[in-house]
């Protein structure tokens, strides 16, 4: 199951990352990354590290700690948890690629503050707001599942704190400053991560 969690990350990495790119790149000329462009010791630079320090412990160290002879969580260690997690994960890679795509021209990776690209808010973004990362959640969560051990739980609590400071701490703001009302009013229909949870206030009413 170590192998096959190590193959798995690799597609996510190679559809998500250089795929996704590589389309960006030649719909718009742009190939959308803007992680490197955060202040270092910013809200962004440590949301961005503390998540990718997670997806590579959850993804990588987990599977290659397994390999080396860490033992497995007794609790969660049955075929039926990593049968599941082989499910969750395939269906999570191809639902981030999916979603992804829904964002045509204005998928980013990381946020530029000067930047104003359109609010997306149809396809799976009708669900919820973040289906991105609701997505790479659920295929992270399948991955650790496939190798359910001390490294893979911990690099799950890591990824989800960063994820959290990224998207309530930077890309909320940014997002408010930009869109102003047409983004409040969304958000106060539409939930962070999941459909019906995390809806924001509206400070606006409908139609102003």
């Amino acid at each position: 199951m170590a192998v096959a969690a190590l193959v798995l990350f690799a597609a996510l990495m190679l559809l998500a990352g250089a795929v996704r790119s590589l389309i960006q790149r030649r719909r718009t000329g742009d190939a959308g990354n803007r992680r490197t462009w955060a202040p270092r010791g910013s809200l962004e630079w440590w949301g961005l590290a503390v998540a990718d320090l997670g997806y590579l412990m959850a993804a990588l160290g987990a599977p290659l700690a397994a390999l080396a002879g860490m033992p497995p969580l007794a609790v969660v260690d049955h075929p039926v948890v990593r049968g599941v997690g082989v499910v969750l994960a395939i269906l999570g890679i191809l639902a981030t690629f999916a979603a992804q795509l829904a964002m045509g021209a204005s998928w980013r990776i990381g946020v530029d503050q000067t930047e104003h690209t359109a609010l997306v808010t149809a396809g799976p973004f009708r669900l919820v707001r973040n289906p991105i990362f609701t997505a790479m959640t659920a295929a992270f969560l399948g991955l650790a599942a496939m190798v359910p051990n001390l490294v893979a739980l911990a690099g799950l609590a890591l990824l989800l704190i960063g994820i959290e400071t990224q998207v309530r701490l930077v890309e909320e703001p940014y997002l408010r400053h930009i869109h102003g009302a047409a983004y409040a009013d969304y958000a106060s229909r539409v939930g962070r991560f999941l459909p019906g949870l995390g809806r924001l206030r509206s400070h606006h009413p409908h139609g102003s």
